[in-house]
């Protein structure tokens, strides 16, 4: 059966192009892990984490354990790392999956360790997060004497890797960033003092990859006899982050090549359901903020917040239809909204409307939605409704 017309596209040959970019600005200094986290970022994991796969991705990133689930069913070979830990109840479903825990809590510890004895696997690998300033998640230098241990030679958890996150990399002096590498290696220092000898360094997001910091961590972790590894999430998905130049004049030059370099994956789409003139005076959506100037035409359009549109767009913001902008008039609803056509000649049902993504000449990026919402492009990308279908193209 046909359905609504509000839809998600989602080109994976995109996707595993800009995967291959990334790890060429990796190599030769780190392995990436493909962040597919919150469905891929709203793009779809059952679309996205194949592709990656595809495109040579060996480790995959998730938030929790039953993302970690539909991962593995997805992609059998896939080393998949659960970064937001596991909670009570869940560590026998980490060993029967194989999957890869972040753990920085006793109590995630007690989860694994009972999980893994119970199946009687002598050696469960568990990576490490470092709190190296963030303050979220992590456990912290004047905590890490005392974590270590869960790891000794009676215990089936094995260190397999050490992670921190670098939350502030896309800010260009770098000075956050120098000192929560400092810190990382303070902290590597008393892990080997400990007699550990972890394999993976896991540190750096998609800002941290196009800011350079490739070669930083992998001397780092030569140093530490360990591989490097960064894991980019937002650039995956064809959004290099944004420099503002009242503050950041000039970007890295690897964020330069990077906006050449990658492709947007997504493209939201609605259809034009109908076409109205009305007269000057009239009032347009809940409560009447929008009112006729003029005799105007109007076009209704099969998309609200219901979809994920944000309703602070209504009034500013516009939408693609037959490569021309037309501006949002009034409030969104729930599952509608209304465009002023006035100016775009042959508006007809059924043409075509792109929220996001490019029409002819014109591009609509999250960085767009996001200007005007007052939120960021992942929280755009995100929010899209799962009753919106995504399509792969």
């Amino acid at each position: 059966m046909p359905t609504r017309p509000c839809w998600v596209e989602i080109n994976t040959r995109a996707l595993e192009d800009n995967y291959r970019f990334l790890a060429g600005l990796a190599s030769p200094h780190a392995e990436l892990l493909a962040i597919v986290k919150a469905d891929a970022y709203g793009h779809s994991l059952a679309l996205c984490a194949p592709a990656v796969v595809r495109a040579g991705a060996r480790w995959l990133g998730v938030t929790s354990v039953e993302e970690g689930i539909a991962a593995r069913a997805l992609c059998s070979d896939a080393h998949i790392l659960v970064i937001g830990g596991v909670f009570p109840g869940q560590g026998p479903a980490v060993v029967r999956h194989g999957l890869t825990a972040v753990a920085w809590e006793p109590g995630q510890l007690d989860e694994l360790e009972s999980a893994a004895r119970a199946a009687a696997i002598n050696s469960l690998p568990v990576h490490l997060e470092l709190d190296t300033g963030m303050s979220r998640q992590g456990v912290g230098s004047e905590a890490l004497a005392d974590i270590l241990p869960r790891f000794a030679n009676a215990s089936p958890l094995r260190l397999e890797g050490v992670m921190t996150h670098l939350f502030a990399a896309d800010e260009g002096n770098g000075r956050i960033t120098q000192h929560q590498f400092a810190r990382t290696e303070e902290a590597l220092h008393q892990i080997a003092a400990a007699g550990f000898n972890p394999e993976w360094l896991n540190v750096g997001n998609s800002a941290a990859l196009l800011a350079g910091h490739a070669s930083t961590l992998a001397a780092i972790a030569s140093r530490h006899q360990l591989k490097a590894m960064m894991r980019p999430g937002l650039a995956l998905y064809g959004l290099a982050p944004q420099y503002d130049p009242a503050f950041e004049p000039q970007e890295p030059p690897t964020l330069t090549e990077a906006r050449l370099g990658l492709q947007p994956v997504l493209s939201w789409k609605s259809k034009v359901v109908g076409v109205r003139s009305i007269p000057a005076g009239a009032m347009v959506g809940y409560n009447g903020t929008f009112v006729a100037t003029e005799p105007m035409l109007l076009a209704l359009v099969a998309v609200g917040y219901g979809d994920g549109l944000d309703r602070r767009l209504g009034n500013h913001f516009s939408l693609s239809v037959r490569g021309q902008r037309a501006p949002i008039a009034g409030r969104i609803s729930m599952d509608q909204t209304v465009l002023d056509v006035t100016g775009i000649p042959g508006i007809a049902a059924d043409d075509e409307v792109v929220i996001l993504g490019r029409q002819g000449s014109q591009a609509i990026t999250a960085f767009d939605h996001a200007r005007v919402s007052e939120t960021i492009p992942w929280e755009i990308f995100t929010r899209i409704n799962a009753r919106v279908a995504r399509i792969p193209v």
